[in-house]
C-alpha cells in the first residue's frame, strides 16, 4: 500500500474521530462518538477541534491533491479533494453562519467516501497505448 493511501486514510478517519469528539460543535457525530465510547475525548475538544482537525483536512486535500496529479483521473481526484475543502470551509470561512455544519458533514462523508472507495476501487495510473 502506498504511502498517499494510507495518509489519506489516516486522515480521513482522524478528522472523522476528532469531530466526534465535539459533541457542542457536532451533535450527530458527538453522540455517534459517546456511543462508541469515545466520550473521554471531550476533555481534548479545543485541541481536536481547533488543531488537529483542520490539520487532518489539510494532509487528506495534499495528499489526495498529489494522488490527482499523480493519476490524472478528473471524477476521482475530484471526489477525493472535495471533501477536504468543504471541511475546511465550513471550519474556516462559514463557521458564523447556521448551514456551515451541513457543509462540514457533507464533507466528512465525501472524505470517508473518497477513502473507502479507494481502498475497494483502487485508481491506476493513465498508461500509455502500447504501439505494435
Amino acid at each position: 500500500m502506498s504511502v498517499t493511501r494510507v495518509l489519506d486514510k489516516t486522515s480521513s478517519f482522524g478528522a472523522l474521530v476528532s469531530a466526534m469528539s465535539c459533541a457542542g460543535c457536532f451533535p450527530a457525530l458527538g453522540s455517534l462518538g459517546a456511543a462508541l465510547g469515545l466520550g473521554f475525548l471531550g476533555q481534548y475538544e479545543g485541541f481536536l477541534f481547533r488543531k488537529l482537525l483542520p490539520g487532518l483536512a489539510v494532509l487528506a486535500l495534499l495528499v489526495n491533491a498529489w494522488a490527482w496529479y499523480r493519476h490524472r483521473q478528473l471524477a476521482r481526484g475530484l471526489l477525493s479533494v472535495v471533501g477536504p475543502i468543504a471541511v475546511l470551509a465550513a471550519l474556516l470561512v462559514f463557521w458564523s453562519y447556521d448551514w456551515s455544519i451541513y457543509l462540514f458533514y457533507a464533507g466528512i462523508a465525501l472524505m470517508l467516501v473518497a477513502s473507502i472507495l479507494d481502498l475497494l476501487r483502487p485508481v491506476r495510473a493513465v498508461q500509455c497505448p502500447a504501439s505494435n
